[in-house]
């Protein structure tokens, strides 16, 4: 039997780390439960007696925290907590906490392999290759794919955290002209940023790194694309509902943009008839599996942080409160 003053921990998906992520024992009496997948009907039964939940992409609302009467603590090991029901957190006085800055590296690096791999047409050439058309060719070179540089092109960058910020610096080493956009729907926001349509406009390559709120889903739709160069590219590394999914496979079908770098969906995994899937294969369209976050010093620093986030809390100087 446990304790009473033993805190029980219960970490919902545990399984969606990456093998070989090593969270070390909190430095204070607890009781660890862990799960490698919880499904959204089994989440108030797993989390009842729990005093800290743990949760990466595991929903919990209103109607879970209420099954658990002795929740204090809700960490999240991922930076983007719409997952939470921050409102009814609020509500019951249950503190929400999550990790920040972990993937300051890792994440902009993806995004700069989807933009490279899209911008050097990396997948077509490829394909053509193991197609056997260099044989066919008989030249030293073939052209199939238009190939552009990055080098004095615009990058917008929607968001100006520290992946933002980390997707800027390596876009300078480039020679990229860097700005930074202004919240969509405010025509004349504070230097440096730039106004939203500006940026639709005349972005050679829109990458995303903010979070999902109500104000942002949805945020690049039909009327962007449209208004976009028929050059440019867009790079989601942040969340899928960001950007209407049906209006960017029109936007490629219809060659309204040059190419698309997905490492989010809005359902995550795909079905099987999610509109992307149809696209997987094209020279022009990327889809990872979530996985930006994940390079191997992201990972230590993401477990790292989340403990050391449970253990503040448990010792009165709570970080990271969301």
């Amino acid at each position: 039997k446990v304790p009473a003053m033993t805190d029980t921990i219960v970490f919902l998906d545990h399984g969606s780390l990456a093998p070989g992520t090593v969270l070390r024992p909190p430095a204070f009496a607890h009781q660890w439960i862990d799960h490698d997948e919880t499904k959204p009907g089994e989440v108030a039964a797993r989390i009842k007696d729990a005093t800290i939940v743990v949760s990466n992409k595991i929903k919990v609302g209103a109607a879970e925290m209420d099954a658990a009467p002795g929740l204090k603590l809700i960490a999240v090991c991922a930076t983007g907590t719409d997952i939470i029901d921050l409102a009814a957190a609020k509500e019951r006085g249950i503190t929400v906490c999550n990790v920040r800055g972990y993937a300051e590296h890792s994440v902009p690096e993806h995004a700069f392999g989807l933009i490279l791999t899209l911008r050097r047409q990396i997948i077509g050439y490829l394909a053509d290759v193991k197609a056997g058309k260099w044989q066919q060719a008989g030249t030293f070179t073939f052209f199939t794919h238009e190939l552009r540089d990055l080098y004095g092109t615009r990058l917008a960058v929607v968001g100006r955290g520290s992946l933002g910020q980390g997707v800027a610096t390596i876009a300078k080493g480039f020679g990229m002209e860097v700005v930074f956009v202004g919240r969509k729907g405010d025509a004349a926001p504070d230097a440096p940023l730039i106004p939203w349509d500006e940026a639709i406009e005349t972005a050679d390559v829109l990458t995303l790194h903010c979070p999902l709120t109500p104000e942002t889903r949805g945020m690049i739709g039909l009327d962007e694309f449209q208004r976009m160069k028929r050059t440019a590219l867009v790079i989601n590394t942040a969340r899928g509902g960001l950007i209407d999914e049906d209006a960017l496979v029109q936007a490629l079908t219809e060659g309204l943009i040059a190419g698309a770098g997905m490492d989010v969906v809005s359902s995550e995994p795909p079905p099987a008839e999610h509109p992307f899937m149809a696209l997987v294969g094209r020279p022009d369209f990327i889809l990872t599996p979530h996985t930006a976050w994940a390079g191997n010093t992201a990972r230590a620093a993401m477990a790292e942080q989340l403990i050391r986030n449970i253990e503040n809390f448990k010792n009165g100087t709570p970080a990271n409160i969301v």
